[in-house]
């Protein structure tokens, strides 16, 4: 029997250091290495798939889903929406108009919307993306790339990137935004002058990133305890996040964070925002705290509590064990073959 074809249309990874690149790689690669015996599995290919799996919205994507699609069906993978971009950039006020519909008009012209989070089937069907169109299947990150190293490694690591080897690590891995609660964190640093405080991430969208000024001017003349290591390689990440103790983000806004599945890989606590938005994909996997003073207070007593840190670090391991190959793998192939049943 003829396999079906799927053909993966993205330019997730022209854009170095945000999320949507590293889901885009993790997802292909899953699919490629389970389902070959089952699907023909293309990457942005100029033809007419049985299914046309859209990673970025493009206005070149748009105009060409007739012709794409003429045999097939396609989906698209749901990574942001106009809130999301809301903090994340600064466009001027009709361009912001005009980009944040296209985003729902691209969303609407697809026969099925992957979320990597629950919590966005209601925000589409605010949008008028019927429910029925929208399946959830979270992210996933390959356990071969993320993984703990030895403590002989982990030393080295500090000293690649120029860590302090004495020092209690927390790290941020993310986009430089505002969003991602970068001044939270440089506060959360001023007022634990002990602890070593790494960010490793940029400014993927350049001058128009928010708050792009006032942090590039901390990024020239950082404290004392806090090092920037700009976007890193994701080849490089893994040695990253074994480099440090806690993986801290404080973002106000997220859907499914890559950056906490890798660190979840590595066994590391991870501190987050309280956002309901984690509630039904992070479980208890996770510490959460609202504000700068609950931050430090947990961050302290990780730093100081040993038993409580192995218990972190015990929720994360879970976290990794829930989110396992074989079960986001099951859900690709289920999704694919229902889609191909539809049409």
């Amino acid at each position: 029997m003829e396999k079906k074809t799927i053909n993966m249309v993205s330019q997730a990874t022209s854009v170095k250091g945000q999320g949507v690149g590293s889901a885009y790689m993790e997802q292909v690669k899953l699919v490629k290495e389970g389902l070959s015996d089952k699907f023909e599995i293309y990457e942005n290919a100029h033809m007419a798939a049985d299914i046309t799996h859209y990673h970025t919205f493009n206005p070149s994507y748009f105009l060409l889903k007739p012709w794409r699609c003429r045999k097939g069906t396609s989906v698209c993978y749901v990574h942001t929406l106009p809130e999301t971009m809301e903090k994340s950039i600064k466009l001027p006020k009709l361009a912001k108009k005009i980009f944040y519909a296209y985003i729902i008009k691209f969303y609407k012209i697809m026969e099925h919307l992957v979320v990597v989070n629950p919590y966005f089937i209601d925000a589409l069907e605010n949008y008028g993306v019927k429910r029925e169109r929208v399946t959830y299947i979270p992210n996933f990150v390959s356990t071969e790339q993320f993984h703990p190293l030895s403590a002989v490694e982990k030393e080295k690591a500090r000293e690649r990137f120029g860590i302090p080897k004495d020092k209690f690590v927390v790290l941020c891995a993310g986009q430089l935004q505002v969003r991602k609660g970068a001044f939270d964190f440089l506060k959360c640093a001023e007022l634990m002058p002990d602890v070593q405080f790494v960010w490793a991430g940029g400014f993927s969208f350049g001058h128009i990133s928010d708050g792009y000024n006032e942090l590039k001017k901390v990024t020239e003349a950082p404290p004392h305890n806090v090092k920037f290591l700009g976007i890193v390689e994701r080849e490089d990440m893994n040695a990253v996040y074994n480099a440090a103790d806690v993986m801290f983000l404080p973002s106000y806004d997220e859907l499914f964070p890559m950056t906490v599945l890798e660190a979840m890989c590595v066994n590391m606590p991870v501190v987050l925002r309280e956002l309901p938005i984690y509630e039904n994909i992070l479980f208890d996997f996770y510490q959460a705290e609202k504000d700068v003073d609950g931050f430090v207070k947990l961050l302290s007593k990780l730093k100081n509590d040993k038993a409580f840190y192995e218990k972190c670090s015990a929720d994360s391991k879970k976290g990794n064990e829930y989110y396992k190959k074989e079960h986001i793998l099951q859900m690709w192939e289920e999704f694919y073959l229902s889609v191909l049943k539809d049409k």
